[in-house]
């Protein structure tokens, strides 16, 4: 006699109603997962990590960017280099005065 033909009915029953649990279980998790609101969610959480591993790739490149440049005007103790600075410095006066002097003329041509 194999194990299915030793089984009482109210075995059988009880496993037939076991299966029935697990399958609706089943199919409600698949509900679930073919809702449309569930698919929009979920395309929404793939968009908002794709857009924050992406600007978490271009904070470091800025944050490196930054880095490199300000090595370049401070000394590692956080001085500035005078040598570097004041060139940059008057170069900007210098374009700060000319866009000055240009917006004033272009003002008096105007009138």
């Amino acid at each position: 006699m194999s194990e299915a033909d030793a089984r009482t009915p109210a075995e059988i029953e009880a496993d037939i109603k076991r299966r029935r649990v697990l399958l609706a279980e089943t199919l409600d998790e698949i509900g679930v997962r073919v809702h449309p609101k569930t698919i929009v969610g979920d395309a929404k959480a793939k968009a908002a990590s794709k857009v924050d591993a992406t600007l978490g790739r271009a904070y470091v490149g800025v944050n490196r960017a930054v880095t490199g440049a300000r090595s370049r005007f401070v000394t590692e103790d956080g001085r500035p280099r005078l040598e570097r600075v004041v060139p940059v410095a008057l170069v900007a006066a210098g374009v700060i005065g000319l866009l000055v002097v240009s917006s004033s003329r272009r003002g008096e041509r105007k009138r």
